[in-house]
């Protein structure tokens, strides 16, 4: 009988990803419940004026979109200045016509996926473009802020919020915007725990490892 371990466990991500990563989820489905809500009061309560149901609403998508704001910034100094490269590796395969070649024949189950870096082409590609819409939510979020808040932070930013306003030819657009990029992480969330799942099955590799920050391998017998 061999004493030889049957899977070995990499160290992944550590605590400062994944706690990034879990403050932006439940930031943006707390942002998307809220938002639909605040467009369209679709529950109506009585009405006395001790009744502040859409206030608190609003409060809960302030609060969650200065987290997303926050971590939207600091996930961005992470990828540059982390002293891990892991996920900074992941370019080489963004810049490798074998790599996209390799990357989607295993998601056409051919093949294993071989990755430089922690994501591979096609997922590092995916998660950029949500980063970005996470930065212009925010982008519109505050100009939307400072023309409703005139204090604090919204009258700090006011300046620049009036010319982003300007920029994107007045709030009507900017607010239509805010709402369509919603759509965004209506579509990729599930898709993304899809993927997430089918990754740990097809690939043979741990699905915790956004929760543990380790990935737990089949020792392959040589």
């Amino acid at each position: 009988m061999s004493d030889s371990p049957l899977y070995t466990r990499d160290k992944i991500f550590g605590p400062a990803i994944m706690w990034g990563h879990w403050l932006r989820a439940i930031s943006i489905v707390v942002l998307v419940v809220t938002g639909f809500y605040i467009a369209w009061p679709f529950l109506t309560p009585y009405g006395g004026t001790d009744n502040l149901q859409q206030g608190w609403v609003r409060f809960a998508h302030l609060v969650a979109g200065f987290v997303l704001c926050a971590v939207t910034l600091y996930r961005a100094y992470l990828f540059f200045f982390s002293r891990s490269n892991i996920e900074r590796r992941s370019y080489r395969d963004v810049i490798s016509p074998r790599s996209w070649v390799i990357n989607l024949k295993s998601y056409l189950w051919h093949g294993k996926l071989h990755k430089q870096g922690v994501y591979g082409p096609l997922q590092f590609v995916s998660y950029l473009m949500v980063s970005v819409v996470a930065a212009l939510m925010c982008i519109t979020g505050l100009i939307l802020h400072a023309n409703v808040y005139h204090e604090g932070l919204g009258g700090l930013i006011y300046p620049l919020a009036e010319w982003g306003t300007a920029l994107f030819g007045g709030l009507a657009p900017v607010r239509e915007i805010h709402h369509w990029l919603t759509w965004v992480f209506i579509i990729f969330l599930p898709i993304h725990v899809y993927m997430a799942m089918w990754s740990a099955v097809w690939f043979k590799s741990s699905m915790d490892t956004i929760v543990s920050g380790y990935d737990t391998h089949k020792v392959e017998e040589k």
